[in-house]
């Protein structure tokens, strides 16, 4: 099965452009299923739409009563159904359990998913690394060693642990989240980019490549949406389809995978033939994941180097400070903390430089953790 995860400019018509994929591969014969909270109804493809209240309340309960022992000894009042109104926030888990439960399903072929705009997917995508970090932070796995002690201590104290369900709940937090990024990582996920070709077009370009790649994720298919007619004689619309496709060539250069324009269709979109009428002939093909390596230049000049794929980077938006085994990574507005391969671990930074989109980070062994040679 395949993962197709689109997003876009904010207004740019991502979620037009999402549907009018899945339409066009169902039309070919691919069982589809379109995620989105946006789709419109009847559009000949199966539609699944994330329920961020409805999960907000089934995951709240379940916590709550998972841990009713613990509340009752606190003398806490629990919450019903009814009175539950979900948290900002809650979107985007509800997007994530969505994709989760839609890779699982066997008689898909093809999954396509209205991902929110640019910065908000990037952060999306991110989230279940980070979170799994957080609980491994919060909550370390070395921890549970001492679990053949609960039975005996709740004896003893006559009501359950509360570590008990804490780490079970953990456990179980952890087991999702793996799962979505599992999907997240797979090689048969291929993220798409919707923007106009307008003077911001570049720049998102930039943006998209950059915080796909720190995650380690690559950019499949361009779509310069809303392309005017190249002829035309008023001079004033004339010179708006010009500049249009200057930045259309633009990102033909900037991008080394396909870049497909779809027509202006003089108004907004509306039901399935005017869908039809955007489809992308492209078909989604998961772009090569940016490789992070690492070189062993020690014969040579005593060091090792880590070599992070950052294209579109530059000197003036990048920091990275080492913290134990991991590194902490910044450019422009994103974030990731990395953790070190096993090699690095027993290294000290050196120095790094950034030379035409790859990070060079150099370590040198560390004489009192690196193995002697025989």
């Amino acid at each position: 099965m395949g993962i197709l995860l689109v997003t876009g400019a904010g207004g740019a018509g991502r979620s037009t452009v999402a549907a009018a994929t899945a339409l066009a591969e169902a039309l070919a014969g691919r069982r589809v299923l379109l995620v989105s909270a946006d789709a419109d109804e009847g559009l000949g493809v199966d539609v699944l739409r994330p329920t961020p209240a409805a999960d907000f309340r089934r995951e709240f309960l379940a916590l709550q009563e998972r841990s009713a022992t613990a509340l009752d000894l606190l003398g806490a009042a629990p919450f019903e159904d009814a009175e539950l109104t979900e948290l900002p926030g809650s979107a985007p888990f509800a997007l994530l359990r969505a994709l989760r439960d839609a890779a699982a399903r066997p008689d898909l072929d093809l999954v396509v998913v209205d991902l929110p705009p640019l910065l908000d997917a990037i952060a999306l995508l991110a989230l279940p690394e980070q979170l799994r970090r957080y609980l491994r932070r919060l909550l370390p796995p070395e921890r549970q060693a001492a679990r053949a002690l609960r039975p005996m201590l709740a004896q003893l104290a006559g009501v359950p642990m509360p570590a008990q369900w804490l780490y079970e709940t953990t456990a179980r937090w952890e087991a999702e989240l793996a799962a979505v990024q599992a999907v997240v990582d797979a090689p048969t996920t291929a993220v798409r980019l919707v923007v106009e070709p307008g003077p911001a077009a570049t720049e998102t370009l930039r943006t998209a490549r950059l915080g796909l790649a720190l995650q380690g994720l690559a950019l499949d298919t361009v779509v310069a949406n809303r392309l005017l007619p190249a002829e035309s004689p008023d001079p004033w619309f004339a010179a708006l389809t010009a500049q249009q496709h200057e930045h259309l060539d633009r990102l033909r250069t900037g991008h080394d995978g396909a870049v497909h324009a779809l027509p202006h269709l003089g108004r907004d979109p509306r039901g399935a033939e005017d869908l039809a009428l955007l489809a992308v002939d492209t078909k989604p093909e998961p772009a090569p994941a940016p490789e992070w390596t690492v070189e062993d230049r020690r014969t040579e000049d005593g060091i090792l180097v880590w070599h992070i794929p950052l294209p579109g980077a530059v000197k003036e938006e990048l920091s990275l400070v080492r913290r134990g085994d991991e590194l902490l990574l910044a450019v422009g507005p994103f974030r990731r903390n990395v953790p070190l391969p096993p090699a690095l671990r027993r290294c000290t930074v050196a120095g790094a430089g950034l030379v035409d989109g790859d990070l060079r980070v150099r370590f040198a062994p560390d004489a009192g953790l690196w193995p002697k040679a025989p």
